[in-house]
């Protein structure tokens, strides 16, 4: 018989995988074929932050690495560069969860967004000092502000989709002895 608590870490992982892929499928739909639309949020990179403050146990930073450096390949982005940037990032959340987690939700949705704008920085920076063509900041900039305002929906869809909830103390207590 498998733990109750390692089953619920392992149904997490793989729940965080499958919803991961769905989205990268839907972002590869022809949905207006010929049209330059505006960049959409980055839906993906939301539930990761979503997913690492709420239950950090179920999204190990592997598997993090992993489902970005599948969306790097398909998407057809230098492999692993975006990959690198968003574990960098998740890995500093994921270390500042226990003081993040008595804050209301506005002060979290902030320092996310900080944290949005540092790695999207940092991508950019390690693409010009690759001497990678650049896509136009506009654009990066107009995805940063989707995925910026998209985050709290993705909080919000997780909470009442999944029942993924913040930690209670009494609870990190608890897994962190064990």
């Amino acid at each position: 018989m498998i733990d109750p608590l390692k089953r619920r870490q392992l149904m997490g992982m793989v729940l965080f995988a499958l919803i991961a892929l769905v989205l990268l499928l839907v972002r590869l739909l022809p949905i207006s074929p010929g049209a330059i639309p505006l960049p959409g949020p980055d839906l993906t990179l939301c539930l990761a932050f979503v997913w690492v403050l709420r239950r950090p146990e179920q999204v190990p930073v592997l598997l993090i690495a992993a489902v970005f450096m599948v969306e790097d390949i398909v998407l057809m982005r230098p492999p692993g560069l975006w990959a690198a940037v968003v574990v960098l990032g998740t890995e500093a959340a994921r270390l500042r969860e226990p003081r993040w987690r008595e804050h209301p939700f506005m002060v979290e949705w902030g320092r996310v967004v900080l944290v949005f704008a540092l790695m999207m920085l940092a991508n950019r920076f390690m693409q010009a000092v690759a001497f990678l063509e650049l896509p136009s900041f506009g654009q990066v900039f107009l995805q940063f502000l989707a995925t910026a305002f998209a985050y709290p929906f993705v909080a919000l869809a997780t909470r009442w989709l999944l029942g993924l909830r913040r930690l209670a103390i009494a609870e990190a207590e608890i897994m962190r002895h064990r």
